[in-house]
C-alpha cells in the first residue's frame, strides 16, 4: 500500500526541477516505489570539493531533495512542506561515478515528518546517512 497522497511521475517531477540547483547539479529522481523515493547524482566537477571528492554539501543537497520530495507527496493535498533540521553523517569519500539517494519515512505526522536518507555509490557502498525533519504547512 502507498503512503503517496500526491501521486506525481517522474516526468512531472524533473520538470518541476528544471532551473534549480536540483537541474544544475544533475540530480534525477529514478524511483518512486510504494513508501520511498530513489535519486541519483553525478560525482563531478559540479559536486567535487577542492580535493577532487564528493562535496559534503553535495550530498546534503541530494539528501534534503529527496526527503523534502517525499514529504511533500506523502502529505496532504494543498499542504507544503518545508525543511526543519537535516544532518548528515559522511562515511566514505567517492571521486567519480555517481551515488544513488533513497529517503524513506521514519514518521508522517499531521505537522512534521522525518525521513531517513541514505545515499551509497554504485557498488551499494555507504556514502552518506542523513535524517531531514520537515514541517507540514496548511493550506
Amino acid at each position: 500500500m502507498s503512503i503517496w497522497k500526491t501521486e506525481k511521475s517522474i516526468a512531472e517531477l524533473q520538470v518541476f526541477a528544471r532551473n534549480t540547483l536540483i537541474d544544475h547539479l544533475g540530480i534525477e529522481i529514478t524511483e518512486i516505489g510504494p513508501d520511498y523515493i530513489t535519486a541519483s547524482m553525478p560525482v563531478d566537477c559540479r559536486t567535487h570539493q577542492p580535493m577532487g571528492l564528493l562535496h559534503g554539501g553535495a550530498s546534503v543537497v541530494l539528501a534534503e531533495t529527496l526527503g523534502s520530495v517525499a514529504a511533500q507527496l506523502a502529505a496532504e493535498p494543498g499542504h507544503r512542506c518545508v525543511g526543519l533540521e537535516i544532518n548528515a553523517n559522511h562515511l566514505s569519500g567517492i571521486s567519480t561515478g555517481h551515488v544513488y539517494g533513497t529517503a524513506s519515512p521514519v514518521h508522517i505526522g499531521r505537522s512534521t515528518q522525518v525521513w531517513d536518507i541514505r545515499i551509497v555509490d554504485e557498488q551499494e557502498k555507504a556514502i552518506c546517512v542523513s535524517r531531514l525533519t520537515v514541517a507540514v504547512l496548511g493550506k
